[in-house]
């Protein structure tokens, strides 16, 4: 009896140190499988983040290679470029947005919608640059027809209008008189009047003598015309009977003084007339110097000569 309850304790010892041995080694097991796992999921994750980076950096590059590609489509448009500014700020603000994702925790799928949805503007701001500038060489075509036509019309207007004028002129002309062979010279009367002699001497002179030969022009219509005679002496002062208003006539809106008024009976054909100044009395002192004469009709001046005393 005493040698079976001494031999339990040692099976029992026995089988003790057995499960000791196995449980130790399925501790070691378990450790060692624990470290290839933890081995192998190390390797994975830095394989994983070596491909995120790798993933980063292509975004990047296709990030920047958007944005240059961008920024070449606006250098061709040109001016056209500025009617889509608001685009060109979303697609930038877009571009930053993204960058600045990849520079700190980033989500690939969300990325990569952000960066579909961007190129997906780009594309359609492509598109809207291309119908834009169809648009405009449409229009500068369409432009450059009209403005053909219109320095056409232009130059058939400019034309019509020399025409016009040309006819106007013609029209004044004709409803006006002409003179020519105009003179004036200063004349010395002797045997009481009866005799008139020229002269150049201011103190001999009791008249001027004014003649000419008003044109012939069928067109004016016939009837009497008053013609008005200026003569300006050397100061510039108008030989005339008066000062008054009884002596004046109106051109161009301004009312002038003249030395002589001639009414003519005028039926169309060229007339010889010579018409006289006298002085207001003998005593009358003539300037020396150069005199002017002019001959007005209506709002015209038609006759112009000078002559000189001494």
């Amino acid at each position: 009896m005493e040698d079976n309850k001494t031999q339990k304790p040692a099976t029992q010892k026995k089988n003790n140190q057995i499960f000791f041995v196995i449980a130790l080694i399925v501790v070691v097991l378990v450790a060692a499988g624990l470290a290839y796992w933890l081995f192998t999921t190390k390797s994975d994750l830095k394989e994983l983040k070596d491909e995120k980076e790798q993933i980063r950096i292509a975004m990047e590059a296709e990030i920047d290679s958007l944005l240059q590609e961008h920024e070449v489509v606006k250098e061709k448009y040109g001016e056209l470029a500025d009617s889509l500014s608001k685009k060109d700020s979303v697609i930038k603000a877009n571009a930053k947005e993204i960058k600045r994702l990849l520079n700190t925790q980033w989500n690939y799928i969300k990325l990569k919608k952000k960066h579909e949805r961007l190129q997906e503007i780009a594309q359609n701001y492509v598109h809207q640059m291309d119908s834009l500038y169809t648009l405009s060489d449409s229009l500068r075509k369409e432009n450059v027809k009209i403005t053909k036509k219109y320095e056409s019309q232009l130059a058939k207007t400019s034309e019509l209008e020399k025409v016009k004028e040309q006819l106007t002129e013609k029209v004044s002309m004709a409803e006006t008189l002409q003179t020519y062979n105009l003179s004036a010279e200063g004349i010395r009367l002797r045997w009481g009047g009866e005799k008139e002699k020229e002269t150049d001497r201011a103190r001999r002179v009791d008249q001027i003598k004014i003649c000419f030969t008003l044109s012939e022009n069928p067109i004016l219509p016939h009837g009497n015309k008053e013609l008005y005679i200026r003569i300006a002496q050397p100061d510039k002062l108008i030989l005339t009977p008066s000062r008054g208003e009884d002596y004046s006539f109106m051109y161009q809106g301004e009312r002038l003084q003249y030395s002589i008024m001639k009414e003519v009976n005028y039926q169309g054909n060229a007339i010889d007339l010579c018409v006289y100044w006298k002085k207001r009395s003998e005593d009358q002192e003539m300037m020396e110097g150069t005199y002017h004469v002019e001959i007005f009709y209506k709002d015209e001046v038609i006759g112009h000569t000078t002559f000189s005393l001494r």
